[in-house]
């Protein structure tokens, strides 16, 4: 939840519209197997969005390919100040379903957590999916392309993985730390 000061502006039907004073992260979700498309039309209408994709390979019995899929399936971000000429647009974009949050009104995801993800986008780094954790010690990496990112610590037998969470849509990724300094938080 933010805690921003908020902009009141008086619609020309007499209606009371508030935004935020500055852009914030929001969720949208799409139709399955969609993303791209939403996220395409998004900037095609002059919108900042954000699809964070990751390369996976695909098996079948005569060969194999790599494909960029969405790293949160049928999610998709927008980062504006939204008012409810926006918030229309956006949901009138075919495949669309709802912002997330509560009906009518979309609820912003802190800052922190988009740029985690933005920056393991950026710097290529191997994650894959991983079920939402919301318990578990915190931790941060020390040193490296990756300082600062913070998550989760999960460690099975020998190996260390950091679930990395937006907890608004309660989907999160895991990346190897092994040989990654970490530090509790």
């Amino acid at each position: 939840m933010s805690f921003l000061p908020e902009i009141v502006e008086e619609q020309a039907n007499g209606n009371v519209a508030v935004r935020p004073s500055r852009p914030q992260w929001y969720a949208i979700q799409t139709r399955g197997r969609h993303e791209k498309k939403v996220a395409r039309r998004i900037s095609d209408r002059g919108f900042d969005g954000f699809l964070p994709l990751a390369t996976e390979t695909h098996h079948w019995s005569d060969r194999h390919m790599r494909v960029d899929a969405p790293l949160y399936p049928c999610y998709t971000f927008l980062h504006a100040c939204i008012d409810s000429s926006i918030r229309t647009a956006v949901l009138r974009i075919p495949g669309v379903l709802h912002f997330v949050g509560l009906p009518g009104c979309p609820q912003a995801i802190p800052d922190g957590e988009m740029e985690v993800i933005q920056k393991l986008v950026e710097h290529c780094v191997p994650v894959r999916s991983h079920v939402f954790i919301s318990e578990g010690a915190r931790v941060r990496i020390r040193g490296g392309a990756l300082d600062g990112v913070e998550g989760i610590l999960l460690r099975r037998n020998s190996d260390s993985s950091l679930i990395v969470s937006v907890q608004l849509i309660q989907r999160s990724v895991a990346l190897r730390v092994d040989g990654y300094d970490v530090e509790p938080l």
